[in-house]
């Protein structure tokens, strides 16, 4: 968050941020207050966070207006739904993904049952100190499917085979 930024929040991320961070003095505060927040949402009227702006007409057309805009970089925080119509409209470039060493079971899933497959290709990673994997995965990879399985069957795996039937 040291590079400038705005922001593309789906309403109810935009609402969850615009309920801490302007009272806030918690590191990350100050970006995330000066940022232009760009809500997608078709029952808000009233945008109260600073720097905030509803996203006029179709979200797939406001989003790729901004990307041709000269700026700072978009992100997106959360808004899961909202990035499932992003996907669907090859609007994301790259996603940073970070994995908390932790199971909890049950949760939001960020790639839900409809979305549109695609490739993703590791632009780099790191671990935290605490365990957190942050990987930069950009978009627009092909698709290669694959197997763990050897071309030819080993003499093992032949083996193997000829032992079960």
């Amino acid at each position: 968050m040291s590079k400038p930024f705005d922001l593309v929040l789906g309403r109810k991320t935009y609402e969850i941020f615009a309920a801490f961070w302007p009272n806030s003095d918690a590191p990350g505060a100050e970006p995330l207050n000066r940022a232009t927040k760009h809500v997608a949402s078709t029952t808000l009227t009233r945008l109260d966070w600073q720097n905030s702006e509803l996203i006029e007409g179709e979200v797939p057309d406001g989003v790729r207006g901004l990307k041709q805009q000269d700026g700072p970089e978009l992100q997106v925080h959360g808004s899961a739904n909202l990035i499932q119509t992003l996907l669907e409209h090859d609007l994301i470039d790259e996603f940073r993904i970070w994995t908390f060493p932790l199971v909890l079971g049950k949760g939001k899933r960020l790639f839900e049952g409809g979305t549109v497959p695609a490739g993703l290709e590791l632009a780099s990673s790191q671990v935290s100190s605490t365990g957190v994997t942050m990987g930069a995965y950009r978009t627009g990879a092909e698709i290669k499917s694959g197997s763990f399985a050897t071309e030819a069957p080993s003499e093992e795996e032949l083996a193997r085979r000829a032992a079960l039937t």
